[in-house]
Formats: C-alpha cells, sequence, structure tokens
C-alpha cells in the first residue's frame, strides 16, 4: 500500500464530496483491509449528505456496500488471508472510525460483516450486496427483542416447512426486498411479496410464491386474500414510506399469525394487536447473526450458485470522482443498484 485516497463528506450538506489523500490503512486484531474495487451507492449516502439527521464526526466518509480484494489482516483473524476476493458492510457512519468509511481506495472491515466471493463473481455483482443483506438478516433473523422477527436459521439445503409459515415482504424489488426474500426462501418460508407489475418476474426469480401489484387500489385485500389457508410468519416493509407502513400494518390486522411488522424506518400509532420493530442494519455486528450471514450461510450459497446478486448493478461511474455525479441516479434506481468501480 502506497497511496490512499477517499471521497470526504467535509461538512453538514457540502457538494460536492472532496477527494483527498489520507491515511494508509492498518487493522485491529479482528479486522481486515481490502484494495477495494467497487462500491455501491444507497439512499443513506444521499440523505446523509442532504439532510443530515444528527451530529456526524465530520469529516465524514460515506460508504456501506464495497468489494475488493484482501491485502491485510488482524492477527485474530481466522476466515481471511491476503489476496481473498471478499465483499463487506463497511461501518463507518455508525462506528466513527473513518478507517470503516467504504468511499476510499482501501477500506478496513469487520470480519462478522464480511464474506468471500467466488472467483468467477465480479466485484461489481457482489458489491450490490452487503447493506441490504446485513439489513434484511436483522430484520428476518435477530429476535423480537433484538429488533427482528426471530426466524428461523437459513440454510443452503433449506426445506418448505410444513406449517405453512409465510412471510409477508413490502417492497420486494429494493435491495432490502430482494435480499429478504431470499433469505426468507432459505429459511425454509413462503414468501408473499409487493412490486410493480413489471417487475413480478425478478421477484419471482427471487423466490416469491405469490407477488401483489403494490399500485393496485385492491392491494392491501389482494394479499390478504394472498394468505387464505397460510400462517403470517411476519411482515417486513422494506420500503418504510408512510403509505407502504400503512399498508403492511392493514394486512397484519386481517391475517392470522405472528402479527409483528419489521420496519426499515420508524412505525408510529400502531393498532392494538400489532408489534412493531425497528430494524437497524448495524445491530448484527453486536450478535451472533452476523457470523451466521457473513461467515457461514452467505459463502456457502454464493459458492454453490444458490444465491442471487440482487438488485442487478448499473455501473454508472469510474473512481471516487463519479461517486457525487451517482447520488442522483441512486434516487431513480427501480430494480437496479448503482454501482462505481474504483480499481
Amino acid at each position: 500500500m502506497t497511496t490512499n485516497n477517499a471521497a470526504y463528506l467535509p461538512s453538514p450538506s457540502a457538494k460536492p464530496l472532496e477527494i483527498r489523500p489520507t491515511e494508509h490503512r492498518y487493522p485491529d486484531e479482528t479486522e481486515l483491509v481490502i484494495r477495494t474495487a467497487a462500491v455501491a451507492i444507497n439512499q443513506i449516502d444521499w440523505k446523509i449528505q442532504d439532510s443530515p439527521w444528527t451530529d456526524f464526526p465530520y469529516p465524514l466518509i460515506l460508504g456501506e456496500d464495497v468489494a475488493g480484494t484482501v491485502v491485510d489482516v488482524g492477527s485474530c483473524v481466522t476466515r481471511f488471508e491476503k489476496g481473498d476476493r471478499v465483499i463487506g458492510h463497511a461501518v463507518g457512519v455508525f462506528s466513527g472510525d473513518e478507517r470503516h468509511g467504504g468511499f476510499q481506495e482501501y477500506v478496513v472491515l469487520e470480519e462478522n460483516m464480511a464474506a468471500a466471493i467466488p472467483g468467477t463473481m465480479g466485484f461489481e455483482k457482489g458489491v450490490v450486496l452487503p447493506l441490504g443483506v446485513s439489513t434484511a438478516s436483522a430484520a428476518l433473523f435477530q429476535g423480537e427483542g433484538q429488533g427482528g422477527l426471530g426466524l428461523a436459521r437459513p440454510s443452503i439445503d433449506s426445506v418448505k416447512r410444513a406449517d405453512g409459515e409465510t412471510v409477508l415482504v413490502w417492497g420486494g424489488t429494493t435491495s432490502v426486498g430482494s435480499n429478504a426474500i431470499q433469505l426468507a426462501v432459505a429459511a425454509g418460508y413462503e414468501v408473499i411479496a409487493t412490486a410493480s407489475e413489471k417487475n413480478f418476474g425478478y421477484v419471482r426469480k427471487l423466490g416469491a410464491g405469490v407477488v401483489v401489484d403494490y399500485k393496485s387500489k385492491g392491494a392491501v385485500q389482494d394479499v390478504v386474500a394472498a394468505f387464505q389457508g397460510k400462517k403470517l410468519a411476519g411482515a417486513f416493509d422494506t420500503v418504510g414510506s408512510a403509505d407502504s407502513s400503512k399498508a403492511t400494518v392493514a394486512v397484519v390486522q386481517q391475517v392470522e399469525g405472528n402479527k409483528v411488522v419489521a420496519s426499515v424506518d420508524e412505525l408510529e400509532d400502531l393498532p392494538l394487536g400489532v408489534t412493531g420493530v425497528d430494524v437497524q442494519a448495524v445491530a448484527i455486528r453486536e450478535n451472533d447473526v452476523s457470523e451466521m450471514i457473513y461467515g457461514d450461510y452467505l459463502p456457502k450459497a454464493l459458492a454453490a450458485g444458490k444465491y442471487l446478486t440482487a438488485p442487478e448493478p448499473y455501473i454508472a461511474g469510474v473512481g471516487l470522482k463519479a461517486i457525487q455525479g451517482t447520488f442522483e441516479a441512486q434516487k431513480k434506481a427501480s430494480a437496479r443498484k448503482v454501482v462505481v468501480t474504483i480499481f
């Protein structure tokens, strides 16, 4: 490693991001350093820039989805060595440590938030996964007390549950929804999902058994009808808008089963009998879900060709300087994820 450069957000709402040299990156005992090959853009990146909701430690390096090659490992790292090809969830926005920010040429990842990818998989394909995987995993597999639905573990040899338990995923084409569908199916659950009609085929390819057009005036009742003879294992609103939350809760009120709604945004004024959980992707760093997904299930599923890298990547630029311009593209993306290649 001879140089490192990063895309900094120097102050609240500053534009554009500033590209400048920064320190070499070294890992702590349970961390690894990667040479960044690709990054993906998420809503959280432009939202922090446009409307920061707390006093972040500026200058700040944004970026959560990263992929690249391992160049250094900490003394206690057991799953990786130099030269490994990996994807990872960079947690700098939450850790307060700029080494963990994704938008730089060399990124430090926590071992339990990184997964190996097959040699046949391009970095631009794999990089679409981490934040979506983390968020979906937090919602589905953490216990209710931890901020999730407490579902069974996923497996590459999953068998459909005999009890007919079914998960509702509202927003099947979002990055989070695309991963939630696959993970729920891998845990043996049936999935009912929503999407626009043009994306029905995409959502079914991910494993959803029934897909309902969320734009339809009768969408809620269509989903309720699809639950006839099935038992709700839990619902996940991956969109987090007022409309999606209202619709998801309305379904849960009318079906039998576990009346818990997980959401990527805060749920308020829930009706009697419905429980809400607010999903925090980084929460899995502190429990066994991170190792269950990144250490066990995901690398096995990718190697076996049993997990789709979804949404599809849209390569919108090359180099750190391209990142700022891709924020607008991300705001308009549907069933695709905006990617920038770095090296």
